[in-house]
């Protein structure tokens, strides 16, 4: 019973019943008060109709006279006679106020207290000199009204009755399909997938229902995506870790001569290196997703950024027959992390520099558009399918089309790339160049003040 009063089917209908309670309770006093005014109005206008006519006869002159003429009425008629005495059976609700205006010729309607009695009192002045008065007690009218009022109130309780129990059905309306998307939620945090989600109910209910199928769908293609990462990256290091395990134990037998031992020495320190890649490929991964990942800003000429790159890829370009270069309109300033600037156009050049041939270019170049600066690493690679270009930086996408055909690395670096231009705050767009092959654009906020500069070109 406790927890049904904490469930939103009981505070909704017990919200309902106050504010239908509330409402039922003003509109019963309101009303009340309406139908008594209704009633003494109503009096008044019935007294006012009969004060008219009675004087307006002319046959109204003595107290035997008003007994003739308003048999039945003399309990609240009285008459002013012209010394200003007044008579009849109403005399104790005539005022000496309204006595005196009425022998002064003037009509008396008003509502007034006589004797501590509320009174609604009609008098008008008679031919024969004087004043005839109608007049009634307040009470006497709203108790006349008493049966309205209590029938008001028999309406006012049926329609409170007939609140609650609306309430009530709302209540389970919006309640229902909220306690069956909990249960799919429930199902969808013990693990179960493509849970189907009712999505009867108000229009909210349905937006959740089908964000939480949306949630689902999201969660399974994640999860789904994991899992063939964690098969591919599985995948990856086991190639090395059994060539390690096979040198390994061919040197603990002694079965590997002298003569073949560097060869194998350099063939452990070449798997070596491709694990530790795909290690720190892994923990780089991990440091973007966290929450204390920083981001030191300050002022950055990335025009001075892009020869500093060239230089220091120059012992693996060379040597490889790439032609590298930097082209830049500079200066170009800019506010970011000038070390993640590096680490970013590194991760790029070093894609670029494994999918190109000997002799084809690599260009690192920079200009400034508006208030922006527009970072490129363009290559003369083999280029991106429309395709490609769509999927460039999910985990392993492109290592999984070209794994048999291009030189591949751990298939995270794009991946990292777009994840930490993200955490800078640089837009990372995958494209073609005129060069032939991919096309990677930085494109980052102009530092405030910054003026383009005259172009200068530095290649190597």
């Amino acid at each position: 019973m406790k927890a049904w009063f904490r469930s939103l089917h009981a505070r909704v209908t017990l919200v309902m019943a106050a504010v239908a309670a509330i409402a039922t309770l003003v509109a019963g006093f309101v009303g009340a008060q309406l139908i008594r005014s209704a009633a003494v109005d109503q009096a008044r206008s019935s007294l006012a109709r009969e004060a008219t006519a009675l004087s307006a006869s002319g046959s109204v002159t003595d107290l035997a006279s008003l007994r003739e003429l308003a048999f039945g009425e003399a309990g609240r008629i009285a008459l002013v006679q012209p010394d200003g005495t007044v008579t009849g059976a109403g005399r104790r609700l005539v005022s000496a106020a309204a006595a005196r205006k009425v022998l002064g010729g003037q009509s008396v309607s008003q509502t007034e207290t006589v004797l501590g009695v509320p009174v609604v009192v009609e008098a008008r002045p008679i031919s024969a000199g004087g004043g005839l008065v109608l007049a009634e007690p307040v009470s006497a009218v709203t108790q006349a009204a008493g049966p309205l009022v209590t029938r008001l109130l028999w309406s006012l309780l049926i329609g409170f009755a007939a609140a609650v129990l609306g309430g009530a059905l709302v209540a389970r309306w919006v309640a229902r399909p909220l306690v069956r998307v909990a249960g799919a939620a429930r199902r969808l945090a013990g693990g179960e997938r493509g849970v189907a989600v009712d999505a009867a109910g108000p229009a909210e209910v349905r937006e959740v229902s089908e964000a939480l199928a949306g949630l689902d769908a999201s969660l399974g293609a994640s999860e789904a995506r994991q899992r063939e990462f964690l098969l591919s990256v599985s995948h990856e290091m086991r190639t090395p870790l059994t060539a390690l395990q096979g040198y390994a134990e061919a040197l603990a037998d002694g079965i590997i001569a002298a003569d073949d031992v560097p060869r194998v020495g350099r063939t452990l320190s070449a798997e070596t290196e491709r694990l530790d890649h795909f290690v720190r490929d892994l923990l780089e991964l991990a440091r973007l997703e966290a929450d204390d990942f920083r981001v030191d800003l300050q002022a950055v000429d990335a025009a001075a950024v892009l020869p500093t790159v060239v230089e220091a890829w120059r012992g693996v370009w060379e040597p490889a027959g790439v032609a590298m270069r930097a082209g830049v309109a500079g200066p170009l300033s800019v506010v970011t992390d000038a070390r993640r600037l590096r680490q970013l156009l590194d991760g790029l050049v070093e894609n670029a520099l494994r999918a190109v041939p000997p002799g084809a270019p690599v260009v690192l170049s920079g200009r400034q558009e508006g208030g922006a600066v527009v970072l490129e690493v363009r290559d003369g690679g083999p280029g991106l399918s429309d395709d490609d270009l769509r999927h460039a930086f999910e985990r392993g996408a492109l290592r999984g089309r070209y794994a048999g055909e291009r030189k591949v690395g751990t298939g995270l670096g794009l991946s990292i790339a777009a994840r930490l231009a993200s955490r800078m705050g640089i837009r990372l767009a995958a494209g073609r160049a005129p060069e032939g092959g991919a096309a990677f654009t930085l494109t980052l906020p102009a530092a405030p003040g910054s003026v383009p500069g005259a172009g200068r070109d530095a290649a190597s």
